[in-house]
Formats: structure tokens, C-alpha cells, sequence
């Protein structure tokens, strides 16, 4: 359990308070103070020698009553690279186990975040051999997740993140996506995450119920479209082994399973292997009724569900289907 503080007293016994009720193994106070150019003048109004003594000052005290003390630089990445190491290097001598580069405004890059990682890691590590350097992106160019992969290869073993990328502005990096991105992908990030991943969907749908707020069809992992396949050729490589198109398991996300999608773009075998699902076996002609029938009312109104289907299939057994323009389907709702 975290507690955020400003670097004073405080909010620093604010976090003790607060965390009082936690076992004491399970505390953590997050420190936080600016560290750019833009942000010292602007905001705080400090200089370089005030910023690092008000760090030292601050985590000292922090580290006085917590265990265990994280440490954020605010505005890392427009911070000079070498203000920065001395920023971070003041916070670890203060007794900061986690040293945390927020891209507080999402300006960096994936290749500026992995070689400012490196950079940090290179500088304080000699000194401070077991500090763990942490990843906290801003997704205002829509970078959040790479940068914090390429974090992941510069040296962080710890991301900050949300579920469903909620976040200030354009949001923070999405962490469902950092899960399944360093699981799937194990063999070139070379570490593990101990998430349990198949809460993800439950997590993302109990947030966006929570916040009200929609989630897009194609988001990543925990869209609705995320193992929903809809084209033909798709569609038959599913059929024949789902690793052809999927790279996941649905399952390990918290889906039931993939999900094909019926509509214009899908295929003969497609519909058939639906319907035989649905009771209604089709073979030669009647499957190539069924299916022109289909691709008429998919043109129409899109996605064919298991009602319009069933529909399409009535009618040209009753005679009234086949691929007449003028055909019409009668439809439950």
C-alpha cells in the first residue's frame, strides 16, 4: 500500500497516518518533487542546490518512519540527464530503495527512455547495488506502453501504470498491455511478472463500469474485439490452429474464448461451421443459398448474429431466400 507525498513533513506524516492500519512490511510513502528546468523556475521556484537538498531532507525523513520509500523525479525527461542522476543519486543516498523517471508529460521516446535507463542505471548502480529504477509514462503521444518496454530494456524493474491507461490528460500507460506485452514476449525482455493476468478483462469492465467511461472495441487485451476475427482468411487459419492469428490465449486475459465475428468479410466455411453450431447442417447447394443470402444481409446491416442467421437459413428453406435482391428477413427484436 503507497501513499504520494510532496517532499515535505507534512504530507509525509499524512502518509503515515494514512498507512497506519497496514501491516508495517506493506507501507510504502512515495516521495515526489520536480526536477526540469521549467518546473524549478516556474513552479517551484527553487534552485538546483535548493531541489537536491529539499530531496535529501524529505526521503530522509520519509525513510525515518517507512521501510520502504520510493522516489520520483518529476519531469525526468526534460530534465538535464546529469541533474537527474544527481537528483536521484541524492534520494538513494537518503535511503530510496525505488528510484522512479516519470515521463510525467509523455515526451520522451522509446529509444531516449531505454538509453536514460541505462544512463541512470550506469551512474548509481555502483553505488546503490539493489535500488530498482521504475518506469511511470505519460501517453500524451501515445507512447506510454512502448516507452515503458523500452524502460524494461534500459534497466527498470518496475512500471507504474493503470488498468484500461486511465490517467491525467491522455492517460498513463496501459498495464494490462505491459503484462501480456513482457509475458508474450518473455524471450526478448527476459524477465517475469507475477500479475495474475486472467483478472484483466474482470478488472478493466469493473473500472470502466466504476468510471463510466467506454472502452474501444479494438483497445488491446481487454477489448471486446481483441480475439474477435471477422475475415474469411482469419477465420479459417482459427479453425485449423489458433495460433495461426492469435499470439494469446484468450483465457489467460480472462475471456471465455476467441470470437468470430459473422460479416461481410468472412468466409463460406465460416457460416457453415456457425450454423452446424446453431443445428442447421449446410452442404452444397443450400450452403451456397445460405451464404449468398448472408453476404446480402451482411452488406446491409454489418455483423450477423446468431438470430439473422438464423433467419437467412429459414427463409431459403422455405424457398423465399436464395440471393434475390429484393429478399427480405424477418428477425427476432
Amino acid at each position: 500500500f503507497a501513499s504520494l507525498s510532496r517532499a515535505n513533513e507534512k504530507d509525509i506524516d499524512a502518509s503515515f497516518r494514512a498507512l497506519a492500519p497496514a501491516p508495517k512490511s506493506h507501507r510504502r510513502c512515495h516521495v515526489f518533487l520536480a526536477t526540469s528546468p521549467i518546473h524549478r523556475s516556474a513552479k517551484l521556484r527553487m534552485s538546483t542546490n535548493e531541489v537536491l537538498a529539499t530531496i535529501s531532507r524529505s526521503v530522509e525523513y520519509a525513510a525515518s518512519m517507512f521501510d520502504d520509500v520510493e522516489f520520483s523525479a518529476e519531469d525526468a525527461f526534460r530534465t538535464e540527464p546529469e541533474f537527474l542522476a544527481e537528483a536521484l543519486s541524492a534520494a538513494a543516498d537518503a535511503g530510496a530503495q525505488t528510484l522512479n523517471v516519470p515521463d510525467t508529460v509523455g515526451y520522451a521516446t522509446p529509444e531516449e527512455a531505454r538509453q536514460r535507463f541505462a544512463y541512470l542505471d550506469g551512474i548509481i548502480r555502483p553505488r546503490h547495488a539493489d535500488v530498482i529504477f521504475s518506469s511511470h509514462a505519460h501517453n500524451d503521444l501515445g507512447l506510454a506502453v512502448a516507452n515503458s518496454l523500452a524502460a524494461v530494456e534500459g534497466g527498470a524493474r518496475q512500471i507504474e501504470g493503470a488498468i484500461n491507461g486511465i490517467g491525467e490528460r491522455a492517460g498513463n500507460a496501459s498495464i494490462e498491455e505491459i503484462i501480456m506485452a513482457l509475458r508474450t514476449r518473455a524471450d526478448r525482455y527476459g524477465v517475469s511478472v507475477s500479475a495474475e493476468s486472467r483478472h484483466l478483462v474482470r478488472a478493466s469492465q469493473t473500472l470502466r463500469d466504476v468510471t463510466e467511461t467506454v472502452i474501444a472495441r479494438n483497445k488491446a487485451i481487454v477489448g471486446l474485439n481483441a480475439f474477435a476475427h471477422e475475415a474469411g482468411i482469419h477465420q479459417h487459419g482459427m479453425m485449423a490452429d489458433a495460433r495461426t492469428y492469435e499470439i494469446m490465449r484468450p483465457e489467460d486475459v480472462g475471456f471465455e474464448g476467441s470470437y468470430f465475428v459473422l460479416g461481410k468479410h468472412s468466409g463460406r466455411h465460416a457460416v457453415g461451421k456457425r450454423a452446424e453450431a446453431l443445428g442447421h447442417v449446410l452442404e452444397g447447394q443450400r450452403l451456397a443459398d445460405v451464404f449468398a443470402g448472408f453476404k446480402q444481409r451482411a452488406d446491409q446491416i454489418g455483423e450477423i448474429n446468431d438470430a439473422e442467421l438464423t433467419a437467412i437459413i429459414t427463409a431459403v428453406t422455405a424457398g423465399a431466400g436464395s440471393a434475390r435482391q429484393d429478399t427480405t428477413y424477418a428477425t427476432a427484436g
